[in-house]
Order: structure tokens, then sequence, then C-alpha cells
């Protein structure tokens, strides 16, 4: 995979040219007062920071590309990322002008006006439909404007590269190219994942739908030691097992596939679950037997003794991979299950994270919701090897999927 190293060996010094670079800077936002929207977890900006950071000592002028949330090809003021450039400029420390648009008239004289050791930030590159056009032509047709912009690109937005997007595959094809430092850490870790991994291996898998893991499953089953599996999706499993499950949620569809899987005989399942009259902080909770949920009560967290039970399969494990909460942890009553299964993740590798501590275990934290509970519960992100910007594209990378964003990039 082309790296920035080899960019700048193949096309020159950096300084004073114009690098577009497609970051991952998809935040969740709340509105604040009077409206105005709150970041309320910018670990993607601040991952985003080092190589925007590099590029801009180099003297580069940086223009950087992001999207946030699902805008339907349409500006909405609601997905704009003025708030995310806000937040980048304070951790940059060098200013940040945020374009009205993507490639208009606003991104145009932004970029023309822009002086060495800058950054611009282009609106939301999914107010343009052509970002996620099925039509060949209509998508390049747009990389062609967004190429206009600069000298050369850099894809650093590892939580995108499962996309075959404008301003992922079209773009790179385009302008001299290059992987930065994210996606390059992303793809060496997940290889040592796929390749030859140092046992035990465990992977913990939660959230909500099998469906969304059933092809990870399917893939990683033959590699894995142990396969633990906790939130929402376990109680399809519990199903597949022939156990009530309440009105937890469950997919009916998966049953089967879910009994098929547990043929491995690797899969380890939930002995307990708290579970409530409602899906609300205030409602009545208890902790249940995982085979005798009450019929008006749901699982929303795996209970003590599960937690337990998946610390004990992770102790000495050498090898971890962890998706997905085991509960909703963003309720109060129902994180201890996730907090739970990250402390004995993060204690295998506790001291220096990079994997030298208890046991010397490779640790990572798929994305997504999963590195999001990390930074919500207060658990220091230093203590995993590795936490992933990416949780879809991890995922899909483990399922042994060709990734538009990173074939484009092989040398």
């Amino acid at each position: 995979m082309r790296t920035l190293d080899t960019l700048v060996d193949r096309h020159g010094d950096l300084a004073g040219r114009t690098v577009l670079v497609r970051c991952d800077l998809n935040v969740p936002l709340e509105a604040g007062p009077g409206g105005a929207k709150t970041i309320t977890d910018d670990g993607r900006i601040r991952a985003s920071v080092p190589l925007l950071s590099d590029l801009v000592g180099r003297g580069a002028k940086v223009v950087v590309m992001a999207h946030l949330g699902r805008p339907k090809g349409t500006p909405d003021p609601a997905y704009s990322l003025a708030p995310v450039g806000q937040r980048l400029e304070q951790l940059l420390g060098t200013p940040v002008r945020v374009a009205e648009d993507v490639v208009g008239e606003s991104a145009q004289e932004a970029v023309r006006a822009q002086e060495a050791d800058r950054v611009v930030l282009l609106e939301n590159v999914r107010f343009e439909k052509a970002e996620t056009s099925k039509d060949d032509a209509e998508r390049g047709a747009f990389a062609d404007r967004l190429a206009a912009l600069a000298d050369v690109y850099v894809d650093d937005a590892f939580g995108a590269v499962h996309r075959k997007h404008a301003s992922v595959f079209d773009v790179a094809q385009r302008l001299p190219s290059a992987a930065g430092p994210l996606v390059a850490a992303e793809v060496e870790v997940l290889d040592r994942l796929t390749g030859d991994p140092e046992r035990p291996y465990v992977v913990v898998l939660g959230g909500s739908k099998v469906s969304d893991k059933l092809a990870v499953i399917e893939n990683l089953l033959p590699t894995v030691d142990s396969l633990l599996v906790g939130g929402g999706m376990c109680f399809t499993f519990l199903a597949a097992q022939g156990h009530d499950v309440g009105s937890s949620l469950l997919e009916a569809d998966q049953v089967d596939a879910c009994r098929t899987l547990l043929e491995s005989g690797k899969i380890v399942l939930p002995v307990d679950v708290v579970a409530a009259t409602a899906f609300s902080a205030d409602a009545e909770h208890d902790v249940v037997p995982a085979d005798a949920i009450p019929p008006d009560r749901m699982g929303l967290d795996i209970g003590p003794e599960s937690v337990r039970r998946f610390a004990d399969a992770l102790a000495g494990a050498r090898t971890v991979f962890w998706n997905g909460p085991m509960g909703v942890f963003e309720l109060a009553p129902y994180a201890d299950g996730t907090r739970g299964v990250a402390e004995a993740v993060a204690g295998l590798s506790d001291g220096d994270g990079e994997g030298g501590g208890l046991t010397g275990a490779l640790t990572v934290v798929g994305g997504g919701d999963s590195a999001a509970a990390v930074r919500a519960l207060g658990i220091g992100e230093h203590r995993f090897t590795h936490i992933s910007t990416g949780g879809g594209a991890s995922l899909e990378h483990l399922e042994g999927k060709a990734l538009p964003g990173l074939t484009v990039l092989e040398d």
C-alpha cells in the first residue's frame, strides 16, 4: 500500500502544494443551549490530528474532506461540519476555514486564497448526491471536481474505506495518492488478526443485531479459540438454544443460522442478564437467568455472572478483538456489562498500551460503539493495543472482503 513516504519519494516535497485529505470526522452531535451543536465524542477528530499536523509542518496547503451523518445528497444544516471545524482548529492550533459548500464557489475561493500551513475544511461531502452514487460516471464527474482542488490525495479515513464513494475511491484514481497513518495502522493490526494470531485468540462481539455480524462470525469461527457473544444479538443465540427471551431484541429469521453456528462449540453466551420492564433507565430491572427471562421483560445488559464468565474466557488470551457493547451502556443501569468486559480486555495489555503488559496480549477494539464506550466509561484508551476508527470497515476487513478504499491505494 502506498504511504505518505512513498508519495514524497515519487512526487517530491509537499511544501507549498495542496494536499486533499479524506478524514473520518463523523462524530456524534447533540443540540446544546440555543440549538448550538455540541460534539459529544471527539475521538475521531483527535485521531485525524497527527496526519494533519504533519502535513501542516511540511508546509503543505491542507484541504480536508469528510462526511457527517446521512444527509441524503442535499445540504442540511443539521449535518454541517462547522462544529467539527471549530474543534479541529482548537486541536490543531492552526486556523481552519470551513467552506460553505463542497466543490462550489465557496470551496474554490477558500482553496485559491489558502496559504501554506493553513487548513481548509470542505462542507459535508454527502451534501453532494454524486458522492454515494452507484453510477460510476456521476461519481467520477464529482471526483473530477474534487481532484481539481489539489495536487495530491491522502486517505486517512479508515471508517469509510469499505465504501465505493467518490471521496474515497474515485479521487484516488485521479491524483497521486497514498494511505495515511491511520489507515496503514488499521490494516497492519487487522492483518495480524486474520493472518497467524498468537493464541489463545478470543473474539468478543456485541451490538444489537446478529445479521450485522453473521458474516464476520462465520469467517472468524475457524480461526478463533473462543467467541463471546453479548449485547442485543445474544438473545437470538439464546432463542436458538430453545430459551424464551421475553420481549428482548430477537431476529427470528436468524435463529436457524445461530443454531448452526453454535455447533462449533466455540461460542460462549451469557448465563444471566439485566432485564427491564421497558427501554428506560428508570424502568424496573433485575438480574435474571439468561434461560428464564420473564415474558414482560427485555434484556438490556449481560449480568454479573456473565461478566465473570467472559473475564475467565479472556484470562490468558494473547490476541483479543472486541466489537460491540454488551448492553445499552449509554444508560447507567445497563453499563456494567460493557464496563466489566472492557476492563477484562484492557487488563491483558495494561502498562504501555503496546501489548507489553500482563500477558503481552494484542488487544484490538473494533471502533464504533465499542470505542465510544471506552471513552464514555472512562477507561483509558492507552490500555488497549489499538482502537479502530472504523467499526463497519473493521468487520468487513475481518470478513475477508476486498475494500474499495484500500484496493485503490495498493501499489
